[in-house]
């Protein structure tokens, strides 16, 4: 028996949360108009306003929802400190040979906002120090070198990744590489 909790698709918020995370990352923040958000999402544009105070408000709602979903891809607790490093470049390779990649999406968010205080823009930069402060993390517990310089060449190097595979149109096995050389040259 299928109860009425099994098929009630997502609450209007959750649709437009979904449909801003979709289009923002496809398309842009600024080349996607409340009324395309809401046509997404199948939303009235009074249901956005009952839920958002207006669109800058449903890009921070869904950069949240990225650092949310983000932050619990780093719960690596099985791996060695080397392979919770690893496996971050792993996903990054993983992620660029889809053809819906386009890039780290709070680089792209903080880059298309401008606005360095808008509340997306605090978001997606707290997500980059985070990505750092996981590096460092692994890095001490692996007994690295000097964790504190490692760590934010680690995200430099995810960063420029991302970057390269956008311009290239995929992953470069120099990426791997790159961080099995600078983990090595720190006791890694």
């Amino acid at each position: 028996m299928t109860t009425a909790t099994q098929t009630r698709k997502p609450g209007a918020r959750a649709r437009l949360i979904a449909a801003a995370e979709r289009l923002f990352y496809a398309e842009g923040i600024h080349a996607v108009g409340v009324d395309r958000l809401c046509a997404e999402a199948q939303v009235s544009k009074r249901s956005l306003y009952q839920h958002f105070s207006g669109k800058d408000e449903v890009v921070t709602a869904m950069v949240q929802a990225r650092a949310q979903e983000f932050a619990s891809q780093l719960v690596q607790e099985s791996l060695t400190p080397r392979e919770r490093v690893l496996v971050v470049f792993e996903e990054l390779n993983r992620g660029v040979e889809s053809p819906d990649f386009r890039g780290c999406p709070f680089v792209g968010a903080v880059t298309e906002l401008k606005d360095r205080d808008h509340p997306g823009a605090r978001i997606a930069r707290a997500q980059k120090i985070l990505l750092t402060e996981y590096f460092r993390a692994a890095l001490s517990d692996g007994g690295a070198i000097d964790p504190d310089l490692l760590a934010p060449q680690l995200t430099l190097l995810f960063d420029g990744a991302s970057a390269h595979a956008l311009v290239q149109g995929g992953s470069t096995p120099a990426t791997r590489h790159a961080v099995e050389t600078l983990l090595s040259a720190h006791g890694m």
